[in-house]
C-alpha cells in the first residue's frame, strides 16, 4: 500500500488537485454548517421543554467534521480519474471511518439516553455509571459486528469462539466478573440507587455518589470518600434512610430528676417540640411530634422520648441541636431539674453495717 501512494505521488499528482479543492470545499461547508447551523439548532433546543433535542444536537456536533471530511473525501475520488485500485482502497477506508465515527455518536448517544430517562422516570432502572457504561459498550460492540461484517469477516466463528473461550475468560476475571455482576444487580434491584443515605454493617455510611463496573463510591458527611467493591457491597446488610421514602422520625431522649411532676414535664415537651417543628427547617409539622414516657424509670431519672419526625435523614443534626437548646431554655424557665448520677454506698464493718455519711456507734 505504501508503494501504490508513492506511485500515485509521483505519477499521478496532478489529478490529486481536482479532489484535494473538493475535500477542502466540503471542509469549508462544513464547518460554516457546524458555526451557524449548529449553533443555531443548539440555541433553539437550550429554549425548549424538552431535553431530548438538547442531546441529539450534542451527539452530532461531534462527529460532524468528521462525517464532512469522509463526504469531501468521498466526492473527491468520484470526481477523479485515479486507479481503480484507489478509488477501491477509498472506498474501504472511507467505509470503516464511517463506522466507527458512527458507532462513536451512536454509543455516546446512547449513554446519554439512558442517563436522562433513567433520571426521568424514577420506577426505571437507577442511572449509574455502570448501566451509561454497559449502554455504551452494548452499541461498541454492535458497531464492531457490522464494522468486521461489512470488511468481510466471518463473525459467526468469532460469536462461536467467544462463547467456547468465556469459559477461560470467566475463570481469568473471576473477581473482576463477580463485581461486575454484583454491580449490574445493585443497580437493576433498585434497593440502592444513587443519592440515597445508606449504613453498610461494617459502619461505613454516606450518600451513594456512584456505581461503577468495579466498585461502589460512598460520599461521607466528612466529604470523604468510601469505596466499596460491588460484591462486597452485594452480601453486606444495608439501612437504606431514603427508602421507602426519606422522611424519618427521630427519637431525643430527656432525663428529668424523680422530683418533676411527669404531666408538667410531658407539656413543655410538647410544647416546644410543636413550636420547634413550624421553625426549625428540616423539621416537620406532620405528623405531629409526639412524647413517651419511655424508657421511663432510669437508675437517677424520669426517661421521656421526644419523637418528632425530619424531612431526610441530614436533617436530624440540627433538628437535635436546635430542639435540646430550647428543651433546656424552658426547663430552667419552669424550675425543672436535671438529674445527676445517685448512690446510697454501704460500708460494712466489725459490728454491723451503716449508711456512708453516717455516724457509728463510737461517733466515727
Amino acid at each position: 500500500m505504501r508503494r501504490l501512494f508513492e506511485d500515485l505521488l509521483r505519477t499521478h499528482w496532478q489529478q490529486l488537485l481536482g479532489p484535494a479543492i473538493v475535500v477542502l470545499v466540503t471542509l469549508g461547508v462544513g464547518w460554516l454548517l457546524k458555526r451557524f447551523l449548529l449553533r443555531a439548532l443548539a440555541r433553539r433546543a437550550a429554549v425548549t421543554k424538552t431535553q431530548l433535542d438538547d442531546i441529539l444536537v450534542r451527539s452530532l456536533s461531534g462527529p460532524f467534521m468528521i462525517w464532512m471530511l469522509i463526504l469531501g473525501v468521498h466526492l473527491g475520488v468520484q470526481s477523479s480519474q485515479l486507479p481503480s485500485s484507489v478509488l477501491h482502497i477509498s472506498a474501504r477506508v472511507l467505509l470503516i471511518l464511517w463506522v466507527i465515527s458512527l458507532t462513536v455518536a451512536s454509543a455516546r448517544l446512547a449513554g446519554d439516553l439512558v442517563r436522562h430517562y433513567g433520571n426521568q422516570f424514577q420506577s426505571a432502572v437507577p442511572v449509574t455509571s455502570l448501566t451509561e457504561n454497559l449502554a455504551r459498550l452494548l452499541v461498541a460492540g454492535i458497531g464492531i459486528l457490522i464494522l468486521l461484517n461489512a470488511l468481510g469477516v466471518a463473525i459467526t466463528p468469532i460469536l462461536a469462539g467467544l462463547g467456547v473461550g468465556g469459559l477461560a475468560v470467566a475463570l481469568a476475571l473471576q473477581n473482576t466478573l463477580s463485581n461486575l455482576f454484583a454491580g449490574f444487580y445493585v443497580s437493576v434491584a433498585g434497593q440502592i440507587r444513587v443519592g440515597d443515605y445508606i449504613r453498610l454493617d461494617g459502619g461505613q455510611e454516606g450518600f451513594v455518589a456512584d456505581i461503577t463496573w468495579r466498585s461502589t463510591t460512598i460520599r461521607a458527611l466528612q466529604n470523604n470518600l468510601i469505596i466499596i467493591p460491588n460484591s462486597k457491597l452485594a452480601e453486606a446488610v444495608v439501612t437504606n434512610f431514603s427508602l421507602p421514602e426519606e422522611r424519618m422520625a427521630l427519637p431525643v431522649p430527656v432525663g428529668v430528676s424523680y422530683e418533676s411532676d411527669p404531666d408538667q414535664v410531658e407539656r413543655i415537651l410538647l410544647e416546644e417540640a410543636e413550636r420547634a417543628a413550624r421553625e426549625v427547617p428540616g423539621m416537620l409539622a406532620e405528623p405531629a411530634p409526639v412524647v413517651r414516657l419511655n424508657p421511663g424509670f432510669g437508675e437517677s431519672s424520669l426517661n421521656f422520648t421526644v419523637v418528632c419526625h425530619v424531612a431526610a435523614f441530614t436533617d436530624q443534626y440540627l433538628v437535635q441541636h436546635e430542639l435540646r437548646k430550647r428543651i433546656l431554655r424552658r426547663f430552667r424557665q419552669e424550675g425543672i431539674e436535671f438529674p445527676y448520677p445517685a448512690r446510697t454506698v454501704y460500708l460494712r464493718r466489725a459490728g454491723g453495717v451503716r449508711r456512708a455519711g453516717q455516724a457509728g456507734p463510737e461517733g466515727g
